[in-house]
């Protein structure tokens, strides 16, 4: 079962997202608004088993509600070659002490470290040949980009299948936030 925890965003929120992606950029792939989420922790794939450790320990986790707010779009590049858009999200102390508290837990069960830092995202759109002047064209367009807040009250546990179009992904337990 491959995992990872995540907080599941409102349908306005997504349709708000999708209007992202009919503004055009050829050549990127763009993720399905049922697919939109912000990742807290990628997990990767796990025996039935490891899955219930890991459900455990994020069940006795503690925390409150906090509202959240994305703006801005950006890209991730590697080897000098951007492969995503991603809409950012404005810094937020609640989300980061929960995202460390999860990570916590999840070491304490037996995984292992995360080793990338932390950088709270929603991926609109995976890329292939998109023309770098097309690119930096649609992330200027949309730099101002700002949703209205919306109030964090749970975050899920998913797991994810690879799909023929995209990958299916199905919310396997919701923890709730005081």
């Amino acid at each position: 079962m491959r995992l990872f925890v995540a907080l599941d965003l409102p349908w306005t929120l997504r349709e708000r997202l999708a209007v992202l992606a009919g503004t055009g950029l050829p050549g990127a792939r763009w993720v399905p608004p049922e697919n939109y989420h912000l990742t807290l922790r990628f997990i990767g794939e796990m025996p039935g088993h490891r899955a219930e450790d890991i459900d455990i320990a994020l069940a006795g986790l503690r925390g409150r509600g906090f509202s959240l707010t994305l703006a801005g779009v950006g890209t991730f590049a590697k080897g000098g070659r951007a492969t995503a858009v991603w809409a950012g999200v404005e810094r937020n102390p609640q989300l980061d002490r929960l995202q460390n508290k999860i990570e916590t837990a999840l070491q304490r069960c037996g995984l292992e470290p995360e080793r990338r830092r932390f950088q709270p995202h929603v991926t609109l759109a995976r890329l292939d040949n998109v023309g770098e002047s097309k690119l930096v064209s649609f992330v200027q367009a949309h730099s101002l980009f700002r949703a209205d807040p919306v109030r964090v009250e749970h975050f899920t546990l998913f797991s994810s299948r690879l799909g023929k179009e995209a990958s299916v992904y199905t919310a396997e337990v919701e923890y709730g936030l005081n």
